[in-house]
């Protein structure tokens, strides 16, 4: 057999009299990938009590119908009355990515002394790809039920909601900031619940949307509060308060004329993400097969619930 040698001239920018140039990088990569949301940095994390993981919701207190309350106080005979309580369940469902690593690609990357850090930030990638998903899904996950489990993704908040009936449609023309106010009056005027909500969630397009409207309209200018280290957002005055308008990448499809927008007006204490060991994701280091590969594993167990969907939480669905 003949050996031949190829021309490698191309992998050199310029050569020529006293000088040869080769490619070289910056060492830092440029990344602004979104990585996480915010809505599920703010919801409560709670241990799982096993799978599913139960709870009871209390409906209502044993209280009489004014009717039956009040008797003669000559003639008394005392109403019986029971508390009303509902036991609930999550199921817990799981989430799962690996990372490979080469041990030929990972020696000549130390030898070559470029990109060092580029193991770590990989792992550490996965496990916010992981979270990435996480967060996707406590909106959007595709399970239908939470007593009987129809896919292995979460049943997301947003179809919890509207599984409860709790949603308003806001029309074309129509005020959205009014609709959003009389939305959440509605709910504290509640008479069965105390109900405060305490954000609204909706893609940054329908926010932005609110905000021309407050300008526009009433020459109003919203206040800011920052909701989490570093991260500030528009107000809206409200029966309920000063609620955070928190935009949301996840929710919502922007469109030309035709988009039907939505946020959801929640009550944040009222959701929970039931966790199993730990609420972060876990990493496993497998074993070394005969391939010689570094093998990652990164786990995470739990499930996301909305407490008092049909009275602590509405969806506004914007059409523009």
């Amino acid at each position: 057999m003949t050996a031949t040698f190829q021309d490698i001239h191309a992998a050199a920018d310029f050569i020529g009299p006293g000088a040869i140039e080769v490619p070289q990088y910056q060492t830092e990569i440029t990344d602004i990938v979104r990585r996480r949301g915010v809505f599920g940095q703010r919801i409560k994390q709670v241990p799982a009590t096993g799978h599913p993981s139960r709870f009871f919701e209390q409906t209502g207190i044993p209280s009489p119908t004014p009717t039956a309350g009040f008797v003669d106080p000559r003639n008394i005979v005392a109403t019986v009355v029971n508390p009303t309580r509902v036991e609930r369940s999550v199921p817990l469902k799981a989430l799962v990515a690996q990372l490979n690593y080469n041990l030929f690609d990972l020696e000549l990357g130390q030898q070559q002394s470029q990109f060092a850090y580029l193991q770590a930030k990989d792992l550490a990638d996965t496990v916010e790809g992981v979270m990435r998903a996480h967060d996707v899904a406590l909106w959007n996950g595709n399970d239908t039920s939470l007593s009987a489990p129809t896919t292995t993704q979460y049943f997301g908040a947003a179809a919890q909601i509207v599984a409860s009936g709790n949603t308003t449609t806001v029309a074309v023309n129509a005020s959205i900031v009014d609709a959003f106010k009389s939305t959440i009056a509605l709910m504290v005027a509640n008479s069965s619940f105390a109900v405060r909500p305490t954000a609204i969630y909706a893609n940054p397009v329908l926010l932005d949307l609110i905000d021309r409207e407050m300008k526009t309209e009433f020459n109003v200018v919203l206040n800011t509060r920052e909701i989490a280290a570093g991260v500030s957002v528009k107000t809206l005055s409200t029966q309920a308060g000063e609620i955070p308008l928190i935009p949301e990448w996840t929710l919502g499809t922007p469109g030309s004329g035709t988009a039907v927008l939505p946020a959801y007006i929640v009550t944040e204490d009222m959701i929970e993400y039931h966790w199993l060991t730990d609420p972060n994701p876990r990493v496993f280091q497998l074993g070394t097969p005969g391939s010689l590969a570094s093998q990652h594993v990164v786990v995470k167990f739990g499930g996301v619930v909305v407490k008092g969907a049909n009275y602590a939480h509405y969806q506004v669905l914007v059409n523009r």
